[in-house]
């Protein structure tokens, strides 16, 4: 793209554009309407907002480089070469357009007939103002027709009117000077946020998401925070788009065909792209994302991609006679074993259902994706006999997998309902029939789950003791898993069944505690319990009621009072306090060291307790881990472990 080309696009994109609906005040009122929290996942949200204008200036075409960077007092810099936002009048505020974009709910370049964009993402165009809103300070930096464009902001509001600063000069092989483009600087409000840490790997982790979802968008990212003289600095570039975002997830897995299967194709204004590749893995890994944002539950265009996936396998297959006339066809579940997607659309009118985007609803998109995946896969099918030939054996080994399972599910179920009442025999069931106000507490061993029994309160918490490990269910099909006792035992307690006959009415408990040792071992059962919630009960953790008791490492006397420390930390400032007095301290390397009043007192006790809350703050992420740490391919673990043993504290060998 030439200078000359994006100065007329840049005379083309003027104040009359720009649409306002409604005013600011309510986003400082009630900020977690419009960032999802106050928490992590608010504060970095900050950030997508604010890259998300450019990213929707790169899928307009006027933008192929975005640089983010963190600076020293917890600053943040977005800075594109895109249009830059206008400067003129906006004729019914009498304000500067970029005044309006900036302070305003619901104003920007992508509401109405003269819109800006095209397509675009954000949180429904309100996204720049609410970070605006919700930062101590901003400044926009704005570059158009040769000239610097300078406001700043406190909390939303301008400090002065917008004013032309000087003109614009590039330094001879600059990297973050451009002719056109804006540059964004805002520092988080310590009012609202409870905490503000930015974390690096959940910004690269998005940042690079970005980059695959955009091809050709160089995306830069560079950590300033501690003034440092050589930054780490990071760049995404991926021409190949989603077809390189599957090759990457799939890298520590095994392909079954060794084409990534990538289609492009728009029909109606509406642009689909996706891209598949079957491994030798148990679980579907499928992300679906609307305008470059990740609909975590889906939507019209993930449900026509799986309508068209198991159409078009169970037809192929019985062309090619894989499933002779007596068998049944392929479940949706069959085909989708194993395989690894993407699902990217480009709409100009998202209908997303609540604030934060989960959800697409626009039923038109439905029927495109299933067309356009339909005619693609097909072909693809009929060109790569070899491959599809792979991909069908692996279906049909899971539809074996599955009549198997359902049989041993069925089995388990029968003889849950025989022992009537009683549940499990090893599970210490609570009083109340209220599962709102019932918890569960899954504990390491006998002698812990013995202590445990005579310790709780039980009116509302019940104890299910395991034995041993677990199976690891990472490496292990659903039909393995109901021959482990504590599996069916867990399953038959929680009430919910499994697979794609859970149902989260049933859930007995509204509280499921994990309660292991806190050494080697304890983390091990720990691990392999959060691998069986993550794959088989994720809906148990994205609606809050999976936990982790966190029990004490020691207990110190000095004198006659007692203390309980939850880290070494912790136990060292006791110490520091306590001075030359009589101190005794005893380290607990297991529940079963405590006694049941100790372990209320400390562990069980609502009101003195500490508990920890899972939630999956990064699908991608959190699947790689799991992958990496539970999988059959022992290299990628060992490099992980060797990568960060420096890291881990108070290791008991």
């Amino acid at each position: 793209m030439t200078n000359e080309t994006i100065k007329n696009k840049s005379n083309e994109y003027k104040a009359d554009q720009i649409i306002v609906l409604e005013g600011l005040d309510p986003v400082k009122k009630r900020p977690g309407m419009y960032i999802g929290s106050t928490g992590t996942t608010g504060l970095h949200h900050l950030i997508w907002e604010t890259v998300d204008n450019a990213i929707d200036e790169a899928m307009a075409g006027f933008c192929n480089k975005i640089i983010i960077e963190l600076l020293p007092e917890n600053k943040i810099r977005v800075t594109d070469n895109g249009r830059g936002i206008p400067v003129d009048v906006h004729k019914s505020t009498g304000k500067s357009a970029l005044e309006v974009v900036m302070t305003k709910l619901h104003a920007g370049g992508k509401f109405g007939q003269k819109g800006g964009y095209k397509v675009s993402g954000g949180l429904h165009g309100v996204g720049i103002s609410v970070v605006n809103a919700l930062s101590e300070t901003m400044q926009a930096e704005v570059h158009r027709d040769g000239k610097i464009y300078f406001q700043e902001y406190k909390r939303g509001i301008p400090q002065k009117d917008i004013k032309m600063i000087g003109k614009l000069k590039i330094p001879e092989n600059s990297e973050t000077i451009f002719p056109t483009g804006t540059i964004i600087t805002f520092q988080p409000d310590p009012k609202i946020f409870e905490k503000i840490f930015f974390d690096w790997e959940i910004i690269l982790s998005h940042l690079r998401q970005q980059a695959y979802l955009t091809k050709g968008i160089k995306i830069i990212v560079i950590d300033k925070q501690n003034d440092k003289q050589s930054p780490l600095k990071y760049q995404f570039y991926f021409e190949g788009g989603i077809a390189s975002y599957v090759k990457h997830l799939n890298y520590h897995k095994e392909p079954k065909h060794e084409s990534v299967f990538y289609i492009e194709k728009e029909i109606d204004e509406i642009k689909v792209e996706i891209a598949l590749q079957y491994t030798d893995e148990y679980k579907e890994t499928i992300f679906s994302f609307a305008n470059n944002i990740f609909t975590i539950d889906g939507g019209m265009h993930l449900n026509g991609f799986k309508n068209a996936l198991t159409k078009v396998l169970n037809n192929y297959a019985r062309k090619q006679n894989f499933l002779k006339e007596k068998d049944e066809n392929l479940t949706s579940e069959d085909v989708r074993e194993g395989i690894t997607a993407i699902i990217s659309i480009k709409i100009s009118e998202p209908q997303f259902e609540g604030q934060t985007k989960n959800k697409l609803g626009n039923p038109e998109v439905r029927s495109i994706v299933d067309l356009i995946f339909n005619e693609a896969f097909n072909i693809f099918l009929e060109e790569h006999p070899r491959e599809a030939e792979h991909i069908l054996n692996k279906c049909i080994l899971s539809a074996q997998a599955r009549l198997a399972a359902r049989q041993a599910r069925e089995s388990v179920l029968r003889k849950g309902v025989l022992e009537g009442i009683t549940l499990p025999g090893k599970l210490a069931d609570c009083s109340t029939r209220d599962a709102q106000k019932a918890e569960i507490f899954i504990v390491e061993g006998d002698s812990a789950g013995g202590s445990a029994k005579q310790g709780r309160d039980r009116e509302f918490q019940a104890i299910l003791p395991l034995r041993g490990k677990i199976l690891n269910v990472e490496k292990t099909r659903l039909d393995k898993m109901f021959t482990n006792n504590e599996i069916k035992s867990l399953i038959i307690a929680l009430g919910t069944n499994i697979a794609e006959q859970f149902n989260l009415e049933k859930l007995r408990y509204n509280k499921i505690i994990i309660m292991t040792d806190a050494d080697v071992d304890g983390s091990h059962i720990r691990t392999l319990l959060l691998t069986l919630f993550y794959r088989y009960f994720p809906e148990l953790i994205n609606k809050g009621h999976l936990y982790i008791a966190q029990p004490p490492l020691y207990r110190i006397q000095i004198n006659k009072q007692i203390n309980y420390t939850y880290s070494e930390e912790e136990k060292e400032d006791i110490i520091k306090i306590a001075g030359d007095k009589s101190i005794d301290i005893q380290r607990y390397k297991g529940l079963g060291e405590m006694n049941p009043d100790q372990l209320w007192e400390t562990t069980m006790d609502p009101k003195h307790r500490v508990i920890k809350q899972i939630t999956i703050e990064d699908v991608e992420a959190t699947d790689e881990i799991f992958d990496i740490l539970m999988g059959s391919d022992v290299l990628p673990r060992k490099h992980f472990i060797q990568t960060h043993a420096k890291k881990v504290k108070n290791l008991d060998i």
